[in-house]
């Protein structure tokens, strides 16, 4: 694969996205790669496209699958294992959102419970109680919301997002939208 200064710099970008979400720049590439590329490719293509060692590659592409972001793939008389990034991309946005929602939403809501707790039982005094009591029923409504929301059809998911802040007129107290 030949990569024109466009893809270049999609892939460039991905990785600098990924670095401030919290990906290693590398894997952020690789799945960038496999993004755009219009066949699967193997461990040893994607080396020798970004210029990565072996080692990174097959790293990276582990964190990927393991993150559901990527898939594996045979071909008939082809030993070695092809990938290819989630091609939908409602799909691919629903397996980033639910990744970091385990790996940074979910744990912080663990955390915040384990506080709480501990708050009851020491001298934490009243207001930075509430405070943080306010702050752990603010997050949970938040992830109830998106537990609830992503058990929903595709067809509603995107009536929601078209209709956007369109969806204030229709709740008790919104605004009207212009």
């Amino acid at each position: 694969m030949r990569l024109t200064p466009a893809m270049q710099n999609f892939i460039l970008h991905w990785g600098e996205m990924g670095t401030r979400w919290g990906v290693n720049r590398s894997v952020a590439q690789i799945h960038a790669l496999l993004h755009i590329a219009s066949d699967p490719m193997t461990a040893d293509e994607i080396c020798e496209v970004l210029g990565l060692a072996r080692s990174n590659v097959s790293n990276g592409l582990k964190e990927l699958q393991a993150q559901g972001l990527v898939k594996v793939s045979r071909q008939l008389g082809d030993r070695r294992d092809h990938f290819t990034s989630i091609r939908d991309m409602f799909d691919l946005v629903d397996a980033v959102i639910a990744a970091r929602r385990e790996r940074e939403f979910a744990p912080t809501l663990r955390a915040l419970d384990a506080v709480m707790q501990e708050a009851e039982a020491d001298s934490t005094p009243k207001a930075v109680k509430d405070r943080m009591g306010e702050t752990l029923r603010v997050m949970r409504m938040f992830d109830d919301w998106y537990a609830d929301f992503s058990r929903l059809p595709r067809s509603v998911h995107l009536a929601v997002l078209k209709l956007g802040a369109k969806v204030a007129r229709f709740l008790p107290g919104g605004k009207q939208t212009e």
